[in-house]
């Protein structure tokens, strides 16, 4: 039973630090909101180094006292960055061997790649000598015709479906438990059932899938996401996948309303997390990099040669729900589990502010509710139909870290 399966490792004590290798990708998806990516900003090594140098010097440091740490890479597509990611890899190993910091055997390196150079000689030499304290997500959209609408290469309209699921199968051998990350926008929404169910049949148990939080929905189309997830639902609790597979848009613990005083939490975790880019500069996380905004200037918070500026930090330490929601959406009788991107509200917003959350998701979370009341009502009549439930009920609970 993996119905719930917990994708953070060590949530919540972590450090997330990203460093953003390349700001070049083979692909131009049509729904990346990565608006500025280029062949020309790479980092180098004397940067990457500084910046370690920067974030062990500070062991004690509040900004990095946590007891474990995730180092991030990504792109662009973090994989045309191998070598330097094999020697940064290496020296933060070595640094905390050296130092004995407490991070040392706690640590992990993690990627999110779109799959092109998942097989090549250099990337599975990295793999092997790392796969302890690795993680790798591959981006599969879903069949061929979902796939190749969005994630096409940049020179050409030519899609990589093909390019990237035959490095699927090895993918599969090395990190078994891994999952999948899918994105939903408007003009892919008829493919999501058959997609999911495509990536079910590839052998992928877990399908983490959200759709895009920029304003790109149409009339109609969370009519047509909510019968999409409910034929969804059908197939899944027909065919009896809740057993072995999951998708994370079915959630038990969603579509509830939420009590400010008990429930305020910021959504995601910027601020708390530090990305650093190809000139050294410190972002609160990735998506406040210029070439992750349409309309805003970057959010810069310091560089590896100043430190970071707690004044520019601060306001995304004093991050919650309700100071940055409409009365609406604090009120709202189905406010559980509904996402923003901090990054989003930030380049959406009216004026210079973090304290105003986007909301154009809106109408396609109320859509998942519906669809997520009806796979769990329809899951546990069949439950109690077979005299399951309690049994469901066990395993599910002892599993039950919500995926976000």
């Amino acid at each position: 039973m993996i119905q719930q399966i917990s994708t953070s490792w060590k949530h919540g004590i972590t450090k997330h630090i990203t460093f953003i290798v390349t700001k070049d990708c083979q692909l131009a998806c049509k729904y990346c909101y990565l608006v500025g990516k280029n062949e020309k900003e790479r980092m180098s090594w004397e940067v990457a180094k500084a910046a370690i140098d920067y974030v062990l010097d500070r062991e004690n440091d509040p900004n990095f006292a946590y007891e474990s740490v995730i180092w991030d890479f990504i792109g662009g597509e973090p994989f045309l960055e191998i070598d330097l990611i094999d020697q940064i890899c290496d020296y933060i190993k070595t640094e905390l061997f050296r130092r004995n910091h407490h991070w040392f055997n706690s640590y992990r390196f993690n990627f999110s790649t779109n799959g092109i150079n998942y097989h090549t000689e250099k990337v599975q030499r990295f793999i092997e000598k790392n796969k302890a304290h690795l993680s790798i997500g591959i981006t599969i959209d879903g069949t061929r015709r979902k796939h190749d609408l969005n994630r096409v290469y940049k020179h050409s309209e030519k899609g990589s479906y093909e390019d990237v699921v035959k490095n699927i199968p090895l993918w599969q051998e090395q990190f078994p438990f891994e999952g999948t990350k899918v994105t939903i926008s408007s003009a892919d929404i008829p493919y999501i059932c058959e997609s999911v169910l495509h990536l079910y049949d590839l052998g992928i148990h877990q399908v983490n899938i959200n759709c895009v939080f920029e304003d790109v929905w149409q009339a109609g189309d969370d009519a047509r996401f909510e019968e999409q997830l409910m034929q969804l639902a059908d197939a899944i609790i027909d065919r009896g996948l809740y057993e072995d597979y999951a998708c994370s848009f079915f959630s038990e613990n969603m579509g509830k309303p939420l009590d400010c005083t008990l429930q305020n939490q910021n959504w995601c975790g910027a601020g708390k997390m530090l990305a650093i880019d190809a000139a050294g500069n410190f972002y609160p996380c990735t998506r406040f990099a210029q070439y992750s905004l349409r309309d805003k200037e970057a959010w810069v918070i310091g560089n590896i040669r100043d430190g970071i500026d707690n004044n520019r930090l601060r306001p995304f330490l004093t991050l919650d729900r309700c100071t940055q929601s409409q009365p609406e959406c604090v009120e709202c009788e189905v406010a559980e589990g509904c996402a923003w991107c901090q990054g989003e509200n930030y380049d959406a917003a009216a004026t210079h502010t973090v304290f105003q959350r986007a909301t154009a998701i809106c109408l396609m979370h109320k859509a998942r509710v519906r669809a997520n009341n009806y796979y769990w009502n329809k899951l546990y009549r069949k439950l109690e139909t077979e005299g399951k439930r309690e049994e469901f009920e066990s395993k599910h609970t002892m599993s039950n870290d919500n995926i976000c």
